[in-house]
């Protein structure tokens, strides 16, 4: 895999920082753990709005990566001041070549997903997914954490996304069946563990933003520290057997999104289950974003709230 002249060489890299907002920041926050995971270089993924609030040290000649859809963020934009400011070299992934990040940044990574209409990101988020994922199989290979053998099962891995995203969205049906279901709840935990928590963010999030239902995401371990007490009232389940087996034996309602073998191990108390294609783990982010987005959008149609421009959001938000 080879990408783009960057304007930094990850080898000499000691820590990177991803700054991002909404759901870019999620991706971010996925793109953390790839990075950490096969690049092993440490990264700090920060709200755009928080950075100088937390003022953290640079390092000298540091690096540090934007996300953004619009190009256009307030919060992001005025980190990016900042982290010049700082002397960090910065790198923007951006879907509008033309936009004032793109401009602003010492180079820039087109993520090429073409014009969202929607306020709620879907296909811009995946397709930042989908750039943060090449971006830790390169840093890796620079880095010398990988081996050609493994780079090319990993480029292989991303090279199936389409495909499985068409097996998924075959399924589309049997998410809207589900989505029945959730639009009667109160309140739906979304969990999952390692680099598919951030996707339960994001699926909590769509939820919220296009159906006004209350929604939480949570790393499945914490469950037993809190959300334990929102179970009765009909959560969303994603992913973790035992804790998901403690939310049924409390009352909640399982609906789970999973492959085969996990379909078998979860039938047992599940109330619903989606089976999902067999996906390398590296991946799974990218394809499990697809059910976690699509109930928000036919809960929203259920329930007659305007998908496209729901309340109180707006498509680029250029005001801090």
């Amino acid at each position: 895999m080879r990408l783009p002249r960057l304007p930094f060489d990850p080898a000499s890299l000691s820590r990177l920082t991803l700054i991002a907002c909404g759901s870019a920041f999620l991706a971010a926050h996925v793109g953390r753990y790839s990075i950490e995971g096969l690049a092993r270089l440490p990264c700090d993924a920060d709200v755009a709005s928080e950075l100088r609030y937390r003022d953290p040290p640079l390092a000298d000649g540091g690096a540090a990566i934007l996300v953004s859809q619009s190009g256009e963020t307030a919060d992001t934009m005025a980190a990016l001041r900042l982290l010049q400011v700082g002397g960090q070299t910065v790198l923007s992934i951006v879907n509008v070549p033309e936009s004032t990040m793109a401009r602003a940044s010492d180079a820039a990574l087109l993520t090429v997903a073409g014009p969202e209409v929607g306020v709620a990101s879907t296909k811009a988020f995946t397709a930042q997914l989908a750039v943060l994922a090449c971006l830790a199989i390169d840093f890796a290979r620079r880095r010398r954490q990988m081996t050609t053998l493994e780079e090319g099962r990993l480029t292989q891995a991303l090279l199936a996304v389409p495909s499985h995203a068409a097996a998924i969205l075959g399924q589309d049906a049997r998410i809207r069946e589900l989505a029945t279901e959730v639009a009667k709840a109160r309140d739906v935990l979304f969990l999952g563990r390692g680099p598919l928590f951030p996707i339960t963010l994001e699926g909590a999030l769509k939820l919220k933003e296009l159906s006004s239902i209350h929604a939480e995401g949570y790393a499945a371990g914490e469950m037993k520290h809190g959300p334990t007490a929102l179970c009765p009232s009909g959560p969303l389940f994603e992913k973790t057997a035992s804790n998901l087996q403690e939310a049924a034996a409390r009352g909640g309602r399982v609906m789970a999104f999973t492959d085969a073998a996990g379909a078998t191990a979860l039938s047992r108390f599940a109330e619903q289950v989606v089976t999902l294609p067999d996906i390398d783990s590296f991946a799974a982010p990218i394809l499990h974003a697809i059910p976690v987005q699509l109930p928000a959008y036919h809960v929203a149609v259920l329930k007659g709230t305007d998908v496209d421009q729901p309340r109180n959001l707006a498509k680029s938000v250029t005001v801090e």
